[in-house]
C-alpha cells in the first residue's frame, strides 16, 4: 500500500456521507410533492434502495460494473461478494485510495440512480412490482452502463467519453428510464382532472438542500483525490446550480410569480446538468451550462404537460433533458486547463470531442430507454405494476404500507 493517500482517503470517506446523504434529500424532495396520504410511500420508495442496493453491490453489482473487463461490455465476477476488493489500491480506481474504499464511494451513485426514476411511478405502483423493477433495472441498465462508461475497459471509455460524475450512467438513464416506465403504468387515477397539489413544499425545499450539499461529494468527489480538479469540480457545482436556479425563478416570475418550489427545481435542474462536466471545465462555462439547462428543463415540463403525460415528479424533464446538455456542453466547453486527463472540447479546437459525447449521450437514451420498456412491460404483463382503484384513492400510505404520515 505504499501508494495510499491519507489525505484522499480521508476526502474520499466524507464523500462517501456526502452522497449517501443525497438518498434521504431526494426522498425528501420527492415526498413534500406529492399528495399526504402517499408521503410514507414516497419515502419509502428511495430508503428502500439504501437497503437493496447496499446488498446487490456487495454480492454482484459492483463486480459487473467495475470488474475486469469483458468485451468493452461488463465486468467480471472476479469481484464478487467483494472478493479481491480490500485495503489495497487498485491502479484503474484510485491509485492512493483503498480498493474497498472507492467501491463504497460507487455504491452510493448505485443506490440514488433507481432511486431518481422513482419520481415517474409515484401514488400509484405496487410496491413488490417495484422491488422487482429495482433489483432488475440495477442488474440490467446501471451497472452495463457504470462499465461502459466508468469501467476499465469499458467502450464508451474507450471511445473517449468524458463524464465525470454520472451525467449517462445517472441522470440519463434516471431520465429516460423514467420517461419509459411512465408511458408503461399511466397516468394517476384523476390526473387533469383532480387536484394533486404537494403536501409540503418546505419539505421539498429541505430535500433540495440536502442534494446540494451531496453534491459536492457527488462531484468534487468523483476526482478521487483531494487535489485541484476536486476544487474545480465544487466550484462548476455550486455555480451551474445558483444560475439554474436564478433563471428558473425569472421564468416562473415572466409566467405569473417567483416559485419557491420553482426556485429549487432549476437549482437541482442546474447540478444535473453540470455533473458530466464538473471536473472538465471552468466556473464561466459551468455558469453558461446552468444558465442554458433551465429553460430546456423549464419548458420541457411544459411540453410534457400539455401532452398529459403523467411523468409525475419530472424526472425525465430535470434530469435526462438537463444532463443531456450537460453531456453536450462537456464537449464543448472541456480543457485540460483544468484536468489534464480529459480533453479539449470543440471550443477548444477539438470538436471530434463533441461527436463522442453525443454518441455516449444517445447510446445511454437509447439503451436505458429500450431496457426500461421491456422489464416495465414484462412486469405489468405478469403481475402488474400498479395499484388497484381502491389502493390507489386510500392512498398507498395505508393500503401498502399500513401506516399513516399524519393522524
Amino acid at each position: 500500500m505504499a501508494n495510499l493517500n491519507t489525505g484522499d482517503t480521508a476526502w474520499l470517506l466524507v464523500c462517501c456521507a456526502l452522497v449517501l446523504l443525497m438518498t434521504p434529500g431526494l426522498a425528501f424532495f420527492y415526498g413534500g410533492m406529492v399528495r399526504k396520504k402517499n408521503i410514507l410511500s414516497t419515502l419509502t420508495l428511495s430508503y428502500t434502495f439504501m437497503a437493496l442496493i447496499g446488498v446487490q453491490w456487495l454480492l454482484y453489482g459492483y463486480s459487473l460494473a467495475f470488474g475486469p473487463d469483458i468485451g468493452g461490455l461488463i465486468g467480471s465476477l472476479k469481484y464478487v461478494g467483494f472478493l479481491n476488493v480490500g485495503p489495497a489500491p487498485n491502479p484503474n480506481y484510485g491509485g492512493t485510495i483503498p480498493h474497498g474504499l472507492f467501491a463504497a464511494f460507487q455504491m452510493m451513485f448505485a443506490v440514488i440512480t433507481p432511486a431518481l426514476i422513482t419520481g415517474a411511478f409515484v401514488e400509484r405502483v405496487r410496491f413488490k412490482s417495484f422491488l422487482l423493477f429495482g433489483i432488475l433495472w440495477s442488474t440490467l441498465v446501471y451497472d452495463p452502463l457504470a462499465h461502459w462508461v466508468w469501467g476499465a475497459g469499458g467502450w464508451l471509455a474507450s471511445l473517449g467519453a468524458l463524464d465525470f460524475a454520472g451525467g449517462t450512467v445517472v441522470h440519463i438513464a434516471a431520465g429516460f428510464s423514467a420517461l419509459a416506465f411512465a408511458l408503461v403504468i399511466g397516468p394517476r387515477r384523476g390526473y387533469g382532472r383532480a387536484p394533486m397539489e404537494p403536501n409540503n413544499i418546505p419539505y421539498t425545499v429541505l430535500g433540495a438542500g440536502l442534494l446540494w450539499v451531496g453534491w459536492f461529494g457527488f462531484n468534487a468527489g468523483s476526482a478521487l483525490a483531494a487535489n485541484g480538479v476536486a476544487v474545480s469540480a465544487l466550484l462548476a457545482t455550486n455555480t451551474s446550480g445558483a444560475a439554474a436556479g436564478l433563471v428558473w425563478m425569472l421564468l416562473s416570475w415572466l409566467d405569473g410569480r417567483p416559485s419557491t418550489l420553482g426556485l429549487v427545481t432549476g437549482m437541482i435542474v442546474g447540478l444535473a446538468a453540470v455533473t458530466p462536466a464538473s471536473g472538465f471545465v471552468t466556473p464561466l462555462a459551468a455558469l453558461v451550462i446552468g444558465a442554458v439547462a433551465a429553460p430546456i428543463s423549464y419548458y420541457a415540463i411544459r411540453f410534457r404537460v400539455r401532452k398529459g403525460l403523467d411523468e409525475s415528479l419530472d424526472v425525465f424533464a430535470c434530469h435526462g433533458m438537463a444532463s443531456t446538455w450537460g453531456m453536450i456542453a462537456t464537449g464543448l466547453f472541456a480543457t485540460k486547463a483544468i484536468n489534464p486527463a480529459g480533453a479539449y472540447g470543440l471550443f477548444y479546437g477539438n470538436p471530434k470531442q463533441l461527436v463522442v459525447q453525443i454518441l455516449a449521450a444517445v447510446v445511454t437514451m437509447v439503451f436505458s430507454f429500450a431496457v426500461t420498456y421491456v422489464v416495465a412491460r414484462a412486469l405489468n404483463a405478469s403481475i402488474g405494476l400498479r395499484a388497484n382503484q381502491v389502493e390507489e384513492e386510500v392512498g398507498l400510505d395505508i393500503s401498502g404500507h399500513g401506516e399513516r404520515a399524519y393522524s
